[in-house]
């Protein structure tokens, strides 16, 4: 069964390449470029698929941190000011 399998992947090949080398060397040229975007493609949604869960995870920590920072705050009427906008103190030496 898997022998089978296989001799069919490599007949199909094998009869790719053959309309490729008869087809005209522009065809052939536009068809390999095609080929090569496709394969591009497919790498990079793969790769995204592949990295999807640690991106996700990544980006829930960002935004829990920068949730976390901006608690620490004060209002004064409707102006929201974090401790991070707070001046240092004044160097009194000059």
């Amino acid at each position: 069964m898997i022998a089978q399998v296989f001799a069919g992947i490599a007949l199909a090949l094998c009869a790719a390449l053959f309309v490729r080398l008869l087809i005209g060397e522009r065809r052939r040229c536009r068809l390999d470029a095609a080929l090569r975007r496709a394969a591009r493609a497919l790498r990079h949604n793969a790769l995204a698929m592949w990295h999807w869960r640690a991106r996700r995870e990544a980006s829930k920590r960002v935004a829990e941190e920068a949730i976390r920072r901006a608690k620490g705050g004060t209002w004064e009427g409707n102006v929201y000011k974090p401790r991070s906008f707070r001046k240092p103190p004044r160097d009194k030496m000059h």
